[in-house]
């Protein structure tokens, strides 16, 4: 029987996919929801895999936040059977709730643990379905959080054994990859759900931008992110060099430093000392003991005491000497 020619959709989602793989990609397992981004990435990622030499899988993952969530990920099983894999791994997770983090940080957290475990069982590539528009709504949240360049980056292509390969094309494609293939893909109740703010830039500030500015805000939100994270990558690896590794810090090092590099040795080095999450205040606040020091005493962080004696700056978990 002749091979089906690709439509349009189809043949960009497959050119896509191939241009993000390189040759240590040998087994893809697509993580795949339902939804049409990801239904439509299970399917080129199979369809490249079946025709380049890859090992192909897919993984589900089951949140339970939502009645019928477990009917729902037994019927994507079902649907990833029929475009042909044969191994489909269903994660069951539980969100933590009330932790002090928002419901979709929490669920995203659980599920990329969950796809990692998969994936290192596997030794695999996890394949994601993230789109030019996600990229551009992850943009705009950064830039309402207002936290530095970083936050501008949005999601890299590859970040370890997670790779995007859809992030150059809009969600209009692989919904038109749906329908010329026949799919039938799963509305998400949540991608609704207004109490969520990604919701909300999608259905309104997006809409509006583009109204306002013109068509093609959501692609020059993507070259922003890109021009951004090559500037943030950069200064990270200048910010790793004159990172001494030592467990204190000399105050005259951090003063010689331009302050973009200053606050990102700030960070490393507070990470490094328990305080991996230090948010943009803290790195400030440990700044100016540097920068605007008058004998200030010691300075509280969550989990670090950090105080400047003798020109250095000395960090202390509080309870221990």
């Amino acid at each position: 029987m002749a091979r089906r020619e690709l439509g349009p959709a189809s043949l960009a989602l497959v050119q896509a996919v191939r241009a993000a793989l390189s040759p240590s990609d040998a087994v893809l397992l697509t993580a795949c929801s339902g939804g049409p981004d990801s239904l439509a990435l299970a399917w080129a990622a199979r369809h490249v895999a079946s025709r380049d030499g890859q090992g192909s899988a897919a993984a589900v993952v089951d949140h339970g936040l939502q009645p019928g969530s477990a009917d729902v990920a037994a019927r994507t099983v079902e649907g990833l059977r029929a475009l042909g894999y044969t191994e489909v791994d269903l994660l069951p997770v539980t969100v933590p709730l009330g932790d002090g983090q928002g419901l979709e940080a929490a669920a995203r957290e659980v599920r990329y643990a969950a796809l990692a475990e998969a994936a290192r069982r596997r030794h695999a590539t996890v394949l994601l379905g993230h789109t030019l528009d996600d990229q551009a709504e992850t943009v705009l949240l950064g830039l309402a959080r207002g936290s530095g360049i970083r936050s501008l980056a949005g999601m890299a292509t590859r970040t370890g054994h997670l790779l995007r390969p859809l992030l150059s094309l809009p969600g209009d494609v692989t919904r038109q990859a749906c329908a010329e293939l026949d799919l039938e893909p799963w509305v998400d109740p949540h991608n609704q759900d207004r109490r969520f703010t990604r919701v909300r830039v999608r259905q309104t500030v997006l809409p509006v931008l583009e109204a306002e500015l013109g068509p093609g805000v959501a692609a020059a939100l993507s070259r922003t992110a890109e021009l951004a994270r090559d500037d943030a990558d950069l200064l990270d690896r200048l910010a790793a060099q004159a990172d001494p590794g030592t467990d204190d810090l000399a105050v005259d090092l951090l003063g010689e430093l331009p302050p973009p590099l200053r606050r990102r040795l700030i960070r490393r080095w507070l990470a490094r000392h328990g305080a991996p999450e230090s948010g943009l205040a803290h790195v400030l606040a440990v700044e100016a003991l540097v920068t605007a020091w008058h004998g200030q005493g010691p300075l509280q962080l969550p989990g670090l005491e950090v105080a400047r004696v003798a020109g250095r700056l000395h960090p202390r978990v509080p309870g221990h000497s």
